[in-house]
C-alpha cells in the first residue's frame, strides 16, 4: 500500500470512529458498546495493511535493477554529407543518415570500445555496394533505394553488433549537378539535330529521286499539288521543265523549249530555236534557266523565296554530284554579303579588275 492509501485509511478510521461516538451518545449505548467499538477502530485499519501487503507481493527484481542500473547509452549517430562512388568516375554522391544499432553478446573477451564507429562502418560498407552501381542522373531514385534496403537490422562483419540507418538522403554537389544538367540538354539537341537532319535528307532524296527526276515525274507531283486543275498544270509545263533540268544539271530537252514563258508573254520561234549562239556568247547555264523560272513564277530580284528556293535546288544537285552547278547556283542567287551580283558577272570588266590597284 502506498503512502496515500495509508493515509486515506487512516482518515477514514478517525472519520467513522467520531460518527459512532456521535451515534452511540445520541442513542445511550451501553458502557460494555464502547470498548468493543475501540478494538474495531483500530483493527480495522491493521487487517486492511496487511491485505493489501499481501496482494502487492514483493518488489520485482528487474524494477529493483532498474533503479540502480546506470544510464541507458545512446545508440545511434549522424553521418553528414560522405562521398560515395557511382557508377562514373569523378561523380560521387553525398550520402547522410542517422546510423542506429544495438550490441550483441560479444563473442570472445574483446571490449566494443566505440560502437558508433563500427555502425557507421557497416552502414557505409551496404551503402557503396549499391550507389558504385548507379549512374549519378537520378540521386533520389537511388535515395529511396537505399531507404529500403538499410532500413533493416542487419550484423555487423563484426558479430557484435545489429546495425540499421533511417532519415537518408543522397546529393550531388551543386557543380556535379550543373554539369550533368547540360550534358543531358546537349544529348536533347543533338537528338532533335539528327531528326532534322535526316528529315532534310529524306526531303531532298524524295525531290531528286521522286519529285524532279524528268519532266513528267514533276508533271504528276505538280498535278497531285495543284487538286486536279489540268489546264493549270499544262501552262506550267515549261516551269516545269526549266525546274527539272536546273534540279538535274540538263538542258531543257528540244520537245519542251517551245513551252519555255518568255518575258512580257514572247515565244521563240523555229528560227529562234535553232539559231546558233553568237562567237563570244556562251551556252546557257542551268542557273540560267531556274533564273527564268524565277521570274515567270513572279519571284522578283529581292524576294526572299529566289533565295530559299536557290538553297533547296542546289541541295538536291549536290546529290546528284553536280558540285559546280550548286555553287553557280548560290552564288547567283545566295551571294556573300561583300558580292553583290549583276546577272551573274561582276560589275567590272576583267581589264578593270586587273588594273585595278588595291587601296591603301
Amino acid at each position: 500500500m502506498t503512502t496515500g492509501s495509508k493515509t486515506t485509511t487512516v482518515f477514514l478510521t478517525i472519520l467513522c470512529g467520531l460518527l459512532l461516538t456521535i451515534l452511540g451518545l445520541t442513542q445511550k449505548w451501553p458502557a460494555y458498546a464502547w470498548p468493543a467499538l475501540a478494538v474495531l477502530l483500530v483493527a480495522v485499519p491493521a487487517a486492511a495493511f496487511k491485505i493489501a501487503a499481501a496482494r502487492r507481493g514483493s518488489l520485482p527484481v528487474d524494477v529493483e535493477e532498474q533503479r540502480t542500473a546506470p544510464p541507458v547509452e545512446r545508440r545511434e549517430h549522424h553521418v553528414s554529407r560522405v562521398a560515395l562512388p557511382s557508377h562514373w568516375a569523378d561523380y560521387d554522391f553525398l550520402f547522410s543518415a542517422t546510423v542506429r544499432w544495438y550490441p550483441l553478446e560479444a563473442p570472445g573477451d574483446d571490449p566494443i570500445l566505440n560502437p558508433a564507429g563500427l555502425a557507421v562502418e557497416a552502414i557505409l560498407n551496404r551503402a557503396c555496394a549499391i550507389t558504385e552501381q548507379r549512374e549519378p542522373g537520378r540521386p533520389t531514385l537511388v535515395q529511396h533505394e537505399l531507404s529500403g534496403a538499410l532500413s533493416r537490422m542487419r550484423l555487423d562483419p563484426t558479430g557484435y553488433l545489429q546495425v540499421m540507418a533511417e532519415d537518408i538522403t543522397l546529393v550531388l554537389c551543386e557543380h556535379d549537378q550543373e554539369r550533368l544538367d547540360r550534358l543531358a540538354q546537349v544529348r536533347k539537341d543533338k537528338a532533335v539535330w539528327e531528326h532534322q537532319r535526316k528529315y532534310e535528307q529524306s526531303k531532298r532524296a524524295y525531290l531528286s529521286e521522286d519529285v524532279l527526276k524528268d519532266t513528267g515525274s514533276a508533271v504528276v507531283w505538280w498535278l497531285a499539288k495543284n487538286d486536279d486543275q489540268v489546264e493549270k498544270t499544262v501552262a506550267d509545263l515549261g516551269l516545269l521543265a526549266q525546274l527539272t533540268s536546273a534540279a538535274n544539271d540538263t538542258d531543257v530537252p528540244e520537245r519542251l523549249r517551245d513551252l519555255i514563258p518568255r518575258p512580257h508573254g514572247e515565244r521563240p520561234g523555229p528560227d529562234l530555236l535553232q539559231e546558233q549562239p553568237a562567237p563570244f556568247e556562251s551556252q546557257p547555264k542551268a542557273a540560267d534557266h531556274f533564273e527564268t523560272f524565277l521570274n515567270s513564277m513572279g519571284f522578283t530580284d529581292g524576294d526572299v523565296r529566289r533565295t530559299m528556293l536557290a538553297k533547296q535546288i542546289a541541295d538536291v544537285i549536290r546529290t546528284q554530284d553536280q558540285h559546280e552547278t550548286a555553287e553557280d547556283l548560290l552564288r547567283r542567287f545566295d551571294p556573300p554579303a561583300s558580292f553583290t551580283p549583276d546577272d551573274g558577272e561582276p560589275s567590272a570588266s576583267a581589264d578593270d579588275t586587273i588594273n585595278e590597284k588595291p587601296a591603301i
